[in-house]
C-alpha cells in the first residue's frame, strides 16, 4: 500500500472517529442532565420499582377478575391505607413521647426511679453510671446543667429523626402510588428491561435469566426479610400500645430494625416485660408477656411461608444494606438498602460464575 493510499484511509477514518466522539459526548451530557433531574426522586423511584415487582403477581391475579386498570387502582388505594394507618400511629406515639419527655423536663414533673443496686457493681463504668443516675433522681436541674451538653446532640438527632419519619411516611405513600402505575404497565416495563439487558449482555437468553433472577431476589428480600420484619414489629407493637407504654412507637420502630437485621426481638421485649411486671398488675402483665413472646417468635412461622426459596444472600449483606440505607436515605433507605444490595450481590455472583444458559424461555409478558 502506497503512502498516499494510507493517508487517504486515515483521512476518511477521522470523520467517523469525530462522529463517534460527538455521539458519546452527547450521550454523556444527556445522562448527566437526566440524572441530575431525577436524583432527588431516586430513592422514591427505586422503592416504587421494588414495590411494583413485589406486587405484580398479586396484580396479575386480581386483573383477571376486575381488569388491569381497576386492579392497579385497588392495589394502590389499599397499599396507601395499609401504610398510612400504622405510620400515623407510630409517628404520633413517638412525637407524644418526645413531648412528654421535654415537658416533664421543663416543669420538673418527670419522675425517675432510683438506680438498681447491681448497676454500681458493673466494671469500669458502673460507679459513674450509678452516681449520675442518683444525681438525676435527687436533683434533676443540677444533673441537666452538668450533663446537658452531652445530651444535646442525641436530643437533636432524635428530633431530626422524628421529623424524618413523617417525611418518610409521605415518601411511602408516593412510592405506592407510583408502584400502582408501574404495575398497570408491567408488560411494557418487562419488555423494556429485556431489551436493555439483551443489549448489555449480548444474549436474549441471559438477559431473560437476569430479569428472573432480579425479580426473585427483590421478592425474596422484600417479602421474606422486610415483610416479615414489618409483620413481626406490628404484632409486637400491638402489645406495646395495648399495655400503654409511654414510648410504644419508638419501641415498635426499634423492634422493626432488630427484625430486619435478624436480631431476635425478645432481646428487646424481655426488658420491657420486666418493666411491665414492675408497673402493672399481675394479670395484664402475664397477658402482655405471653403476647410479646408469641409475637417475638412469630418469625419462625412467617419466614418459611414468605422467604423466597433458593434465595442465597448472606445476612451480612442485608445488615450492611439496612445500616447503609438508613444513613443514606433515612427511613426509606431501611427498605431500599437491603433489597438493592441483595440484588447487586446476586447479579455479581451470577456474573462471576457465568453459568451457561440453555433453553431459557423468552419473556413475552411481565417478569414473574
Amino acid at each position: 500500500m502506497t503512502s498516499s493510499a494510507l493517508n487517504a484511509d486515515l483521512a476518511s477514518s477521522r470523520p467517523s472517529i469525530i462522529h463517534a466522539a460527538v455521539q458519546l459526548g452527547l450521550v454523556a451530557l444527556l445522562v448527566y442532565v437526566c440524572a441530575r433531574i431525577m436524583l432527588p426522586f431516586l430513592g422514591i423511584l427505586l422503592w416504587s420499582v421494588i414495590l411494583a415487582v413485589m406486587l405484580n403477581p398479586l396484580h396479575l391475579r386480581v386483573s383477571d377478575r376486575i381488569g388491569n386498570r381497576w386492579s392497579a387502582f385497588l392495589i394502590g388505594m389499599v397499599g396507601i391505607a395499609v401504610v398510612l394507618v400504622p405510620m400515623f400511629v407510630v409517628v404520633t406515639s413517638l412525637g407524644s413521647s418526645i413531648y412528654w419527655l421535654v415537658s416533664g423536663l421543663q416543669n420538673h414533673s418527670l419522675t425517675i426511679p432510683p438506680p438498681p443496686t447491681w448497676l454500681a457493681d458493673l466494671p469500669v463504668i458502673g460507679a459513674k453510671l450509678s452516681e449520675g443516675w442518683s444525681l438525676t433522681v435527687a436533683n434533676l436541674p443540677l444533673a441537666l446543667s452538668q450533663y446537658g451538653q452531652m445530651l444535646s446532640k442525641p436530643a437533636a438527632w432524635l428530633a431530626s429523626f422524628a421529623g424524618g419519619l413523617a417525611i418518610g411516611g409521605l415518601s411511602f405513600v408516593l412510592s405506592i402510588a407510583i408502584a400502582a402505575v408501574l404495575v398497570a404497565y408491567a408488560k411494557g416495563a418487562a419488555a423494556f428491561a429485556l431489551r436493555l439487558l439483551e443489549l448489555i449482555t449480548n444474549s436474549k437468553a441471559r438477559g431473560a435469566r437476569l430479569i428472573h433472577l432480579t425479580a426473585a431476589t427483590i421478592r425474596g428480600v422484600a417479602v421474606g426479610v422486610v415483610g416479615v420484619a414489618v409483620i413481626q414489629s406490628m404484632l409486637v407493637g400491638i402489645g406495646f400500645f395495648a399495655i400503654g407504654l409511654p414510648a410504644a412507637g419508638a419501641l415498635t420502630l426499634v423492634t422493626f430494625l432488630l427484625a430486619v437485621v435478624q436480631i431476635p426481638p425478645p432481646l428487646l421485649t424481655l426488658p420491657v416485660m420486666a418493666y411491665v411486671f414492675a408497673t402493672e398488675t399481675t394479670t395484664p402483665a402475664i397477658i402482655f408477656a405471653i403476647w410479646s413472646l408469641v409475637a417475638g417468635l412469630s418469625d419462625n412461622l412467617l419466614k418459611p411461608l414468605m422467604l423466597g426459596r433458593g434465595l442465597d444472600v448472606p445476612m451480612p449483606v442485608i445488615l450492611v444494606g439496612v445500616i447503609g440505607g438508613m444513613i443514606a436515605d433515612g427511613l426509606l433507605g431501611i427498605f431500599v438498602g437491603p433489597v438493592l444490595l441483595a440484588v447487586g450481590f446476586v447479579l455479581l455472583m451470577e456474573w462471576l460464575h457465568q453459568r451457561p444458559i440453555e433453553d431459557t424461555p423468552e419473556i413475552e409478558g411481565p417478569a414473574p
